[in-house]
């Protein structure tokens, strides 16, 4: 009978096939010295692998596959992890889907942070700063959400910041349902590299579109849903606080109820 360990490991293993297997992969190259320690736990777990598969789309954490490993292999899964974002990053920068956003915008705005994060915060596009800085909220919105991170006692570089649309809608107006599904293969893609335990939506727009819903903030808010594994908290977006400051309070609520999810004392 496998072990706990065995039984995470497979359950890695198997997720981390079947998503390459949905990119297109069917063929990966020979082992290397590197990875002698994991193609052995293969083979330890193999005959568990065959008999059970995870259910198909589920984001697979690096960090479970990490954490049996050693810190080398730790190091080294963290360095893969980013050198593949990087990867799918270029692949983002020239998109023209989006023929108005693409003529439009300066550059392409990916995602900042731990590669590995437990914690995400999705928004629903850059504006003019991210745009011109091709970093996700670093405007006046980004200060106030550096703010909101600092007071959950995490640092900017502990979580991962992405958005729902890689491209600035002109004049900031809300992303079109067509522009939102032209970039959702690229979300999704980068939600699974990442692997977060948790994912924070900043806004109705990212929520609608990160959970299929046409619900608003306000019924979206103060409880939990589910994206693939990762639990999802839903609060306003710091641009909406910055006009409307008395909603700061609810925020705050929400912060709480995420941190008490990821057992953080705030």
């Amino acid at each position: 009978m496998p072990t706990d360990n065995q039984e995470r490991l497979r359950r890695v293993l198997v997720g981390r096939i079947e998503s390459l297997e949905l990119a297109g992969v069917r063929q990966l190259p020979k082992a290397r010295k590197q990875a002698a320690v994991e193609v052995a736990a293969v083979r330890a777990v193999r005959p568990a692998a065959e008999a059970a598969s995870p259910e198909r789309g589920e984001l697979v954490r690096p960090a479970e596959e990490a954490a049996l490993l050693s810190p080398l292999q730790v190091d080294s899964t963290t360095k893969a992890t980013a050198a593949t974002l990087e990867v799918l990053q270029q692949e983002v920068a020239p998109c023209v889907r989006c023929e108005e956003l693409a003529r439009a915008r300066t550059q392409t705005v990916f995602g900042v942070g731990n590669p590995q994060a437990r914690l995400c915060f999705l928004g629903e596009a850059p504006g003019a700063d991210e745009d011109k800085q091709g970093e996700p909220f670093v405007g006046r919105a980004g200060q106030l959400l550096n703010k909101i991170i600092e007071a959950c006692k995490m640092r900017r570089e502990d979580v991962y910041i992405c958005n729902i649309l890689k491209c600035r809608p002109p004049g900031n107006r809300n992303p079109h349902p067509v522009e939102a599904a032209n970039c959702r293969c690229f979300l999704e893609r980068q939600l699974e590299l990442v692997g977060p335990e948790f994912i924070c939506c900043l806004g109705t727009i990212a929520a609608q579109n990160l959970l299929g819903t046409t619900q608003t903030i306000g019924k979206l808010r103060g409880t939990l849903h589910t994206f693939r594994n990762a639990k999802v908290v839903c609060t306003y977006h710091p641009a909406y606080l910055l006009r409307n400051p008395a909603a700061k309070k609810d925020t705050w609520e929400d912060m709480k109820l995420l941190m008490r999810e990821m057992g953080v004392e705030v």
